[in-house]
């Protein structure tokens, strides 16, 4: 009863009772108010738990660990450093700045709207994830330095739209593809209660391929049992979720529903996230309950570009 009732004050409160969405709230990991990146027909919001599975699912998940745990990247701290890809909601007012990019032939130029103290991801990939509330587009970087006002990579996506990146483009993320979407969010999974798009996962080992939605590959293999970056998978509609605590539920919901994306070299089944101190990590960490096995591939179709 409390689910139910927290669900409709949030759909009240997102869609104004009938009338135009609540706007994101702006700073560091400010909530959307239900308001869903890109169109639902995109393909980070089309549910895929009736989807067919691919016949070589089995070998594909053997390859990145059928006994290998999922694993939650993102919470509030490990070890005392932040856990996880904080973002920023900002807005027209914000300042817009130019910067150089390491791989300029795939980064799209900007200008680039940076607050004055833009929270940036902790770790080696200084993730930095922006979203203009006025505008309704996303800008990624990846290893932002504000000082220098360098960055290895970086892209805008205009939310209303399905455009992808061009053919064989990178992004702030090794797939060609947009970060902020696939992330587990706090005002999803605790304001809301419900995930309604795809989660974005790592693989230490990839071919050198990719598939759509994914624009770009980071493998160093051709062999057919290694995932391409765009790969899909999802939690069994049989696996059994009822005994894991709350915010585990709603992320495992989501998995049987939408599924995940691989979407970066890293480690095997490291679901993405935001860094958040409201998170509870001790209910993140029953994730791992969860093991390559009881999961599955989606039938992947069409061309695989390289």
């Amino acid at each position: 009863m409390r689910i139910w009732l927290r669900l409709v004050l949030f759909c009240a409160c997102a869609c104004g009772a009938g009338t135009t969405p609540v706007r994101p709230e702006p700073g560091t990991n400010g909530s959307l108010h239900g308001r869903l990146p890109f169109p639902s027909d995109n393909p980070w919001n089309q549910p895929v738990d009736r989807a067919p599975v691919d016949p070589n699912s089995k070998n594909l998940i053997g390859s990145i660990g059928a006994d290998t745990p999922l694993h939650p990247d993102f919470g509030s701290f490990w070890e005392g450093q932040p856990l996880g890809i904080p973002y920023v909601v900002v807005d027209s007012h914000t300042p817009r700045q130019r910067l150089h990019f390491e791989y300029a032939e795939e980064s799209d130029p900007g200008p680039y709207p940076i607050p004055a103290r833009p929270a940036v991801e902790a770790g080696d990939d200084h993730h930095l994830l922006l979203i203009d509330r006025d505008q309704w587009k996303l800008y990624e970087l990846y290893h932002f330095s504000k000082d220098s006002r360098k960055a290895g990579s970086g892209a805008i996506f205009d939310l209303s739209s399905n455009r992808l990146r061009p053919a064989g483009w990178t992004s702030a993320d090794a797939a060609g593809l947009p970060i902020f979407p696939g992330l587990v969010r706090y005002d999803e999974v605790v304001e809301a209660g419900e995930i309604r798009h795809a989660l974005r996962y790592t693989v230490s080992r990839s071919r050198r391929a990719y598939l759509a939605p994914a624009r770009h590959q980071a493998g160093a293999s051709d062999d057919p049992n290694l995932p391409p970056m765009g790969m899909r998978v999802r939690l069994k509609a049989d696996y059994d979720i009822s005994g894991f605590p709350a915010q585990a539920q709603v992320i495992l919901r989501a998995l049987k529903t939408y599924g995940m994306i691989c979407a970066d070299n890293g480690s095997d089944w490291f679901i993405s996230g935001t860094h958040d101190a409201r998170w509870n990590d001790e209910q993140l960490s029953s994730l791992k309950r969860v093991t390559g096995k009881d999961l599955e591939v989606i039938k992947m179709s069409g061309p695989v570009g390289r």
